[in-house]
């Protein structure tokens, strides 16, 4: 029987585009402690109970092994959940690849979730010490922690960043120097694609 606990708010049963290189299926985890003015996934940032159970999730998975050949972990923010890890180890028990979106937002769950991922998909916000105006609070500390975690963990991944309507070069350049002390080259640029008022 499953240790997980996990709030699930939505199922997407089929993806080519989420977990590279795979055919996965992707898990919106319930909750995300920031408020990012662009999110386009505003019904999940509310934590709660979840609206569709864990075993549900599980009773999908299981008949579709050999077919589908990963889980993506997204939300909301999945590392806001502590039954995570517990979920992890159930999906790979069933034969599965493991892939996480996360933004950072919890280093020492990050840290635990690690060995249990094939890929990851991180969601920087801005330049480190510009994180308030895009999410709410001072967050560039806890990115860049898990940023570091990410670098020296082995598992494959991919930087990718949301530009905002505000953006300018000098804002690129800030966002771009700060990666590259860290290692890392450009991130993956999307357009912020939301009305801001």
């Amino acid at each position: 029987m499953s240790k997980a606990d996990l709030a699930v708010g939505g199922l997407v049963p089929f993806t080519t585009i989420d977990f590279p290189g795979r055919l996965a299926a992707v898990v919106f985890c319930q909750g995300c402690p920031w408020n990012c003015f662009y999110c386009h996934n505003q019904h999940l940032l509310p934590p709660g109970s979840g609206q569709i159970p864990w075993r549900d999730v599980l009773s999908f998975l299981e008949p579709r092994q050999g077919l589908l050949e990963g889980v993506v972990f997204s939300g909301g923010e999945p590392l806001l959940q502590r039954g995570l890890t517990a979920a992890l180890k159930d999906v790979r028990n069933l034969g599965y690849a493991t892939a996480l979106h996360t933004a950072g937002i919890y280093p020492d769950r990050l840290a635990e979730a690690l060995p249990l991922l094939d890929w990851v998909g991180f969601d920087v916000k801005a330049p480190f010490d510009e994180y308030a105006p895009i999410v709410g609070c001072q967050g560039g500390t806890s990115a860049r922690a898990a940023l570091e975690l990410l670098k020296t963990s082995g598992v494959p991944h991919q930087l990718r960043c949301t530009l905002p309507p505000s953006k300018d070069a000098e804002w690129l350049q800030r966002l771009e120097a700060g990666l590259s002390t860290m290692g890392y080259g450009t991130p993956s640029y999307q357009e912020c694609r939301i009305a801001v008022p």
